[in-house]
């Protein structure tokens, strides 16, 4: 099994784009909340500016944890993401192994199945890599009664289930084939990533009639530089080297949370400030862990 990638050459921009529109077309038939009364939006990338570290990765070692698949797995698994995971690499090549590792495990399996898992998994292994300061920042488009959406090489319904949890709009991600709610082992296109999250929040915009120069978008990448250049208002949060020399030259904006400092700092007023996500997240945290407590009991 492997996952179908585009032939290098002019093909490249069409799976892209057919990529964008495959996340964009799920996005919009599973919003989890009303749609905000204006034509903004937000749109956050997950790793690395929403949450600390590789998604896919923390998603692998919980179902790891859940007896989901062998060690044997997850070993293979963590040997072909070594480079990816380490170095916080967004290669196209390697967002596409993660994605085929990751698919070799779901093949088979149920959509409801994965969807359910997924739930346990946030709260054991990615609530506390979540960071506040970029939920700070959602919460106050949120509080404007604006769309915000996650934009991710994720799997749509890991993406799908984070944007729930966080009270968020939704989100495009990457999408993957199913026969009967059953995972062939085979995306529809390739991995949301670069110039396919431009194309995806390009056609969510127009399906959802937002306009995009009134939009804002939030990365760590410059390999996010495609989204973040078609909207009204770029903001480079916790940004690599390449992307904060490209928001400087832009006038974009730059978010920093990595420092302890600034973590610190931010601690009280995201309490306050992010109520919603903070809160919603607090006690469903802390509900998680009486529960497995009372059943270890």
């Amino acid at each position: 099994m492997s996952v179908e990638k585009p032939a290098r050459n002019g093909n490249v921009l069409e799976t892209f784009r057919h990529s964008g529109l495959a996340s964009a077309a799920a996005a919009h038939h599973s919003r989890s909340t009303e749609r905000g009364a204006g034509i903004s939006a937000a749109f956050f990338d997950v790793d690395n500016t929403i949450m600390r570290g590789a998604s896919l990765f923390h998603f692998a070692a919980g179902l790891a944890k859940l007896k989901y698949f062998s060690g044997r797995d997850i070993f293979g698994f963590g040997i072909k993401q070594l480079k990816f995971v380490l170095s916080g690499s967004e290669n196209l090549e390697d967002v596409a192994s993660a994605t085929e590792a990751a698919l070799a495990f779901v093949q088979g399996r149920s959509v409801e199945e994965l969807t359910r898992l997924s739930e346990i998994v946030f709260d054991q292994r990615m609530v506390d890599k979540l960071i506040p300061g970029t939920l700070a920042l959602a919460q106050q488009h949120i509080d404007a009664g604006e769309d915000v959406w996650l934009v991710t090489a994720t799997p749509v319904e890991l993406a799908d289930l984070i944007a729930r949890r966080l009270g968020l709009t939704g989100a495009l991600g990457t999408v993957s084939q199913t026969e009967n709610d059953i995972y062939t082992g085979k995306l529809d296109g390739y991995p949301l990533h670069g110039l396919a999250k431009a194309e995806a929040v390009r056609a969510l915009a127009s399906s959802e009639h937002y306009d995009l120069s009134a939009c804002y978008a939030y990365s760590d990448s410059a390999n996010d530089i495609p989204m973040l250049s078609i909207v009204g208002f770029a903001n480079a949060v916790n940004p690599d080297p390449d992307l904060r020399t490209y928001a400087k030259k832009m006038d974009w904006e730059v978010s920093d949370f990595r420092k302890r400092a600034q973590l610190r700092e931010n601690a009280l007023p995201v309490a306050t400030t992010a109520g919603g996500i903070a809160l919603g997240l607090t006690a469903g945290y802390a509900l998680g862990r009486i529960a497995r407590g009372l059943k270890n009991t």
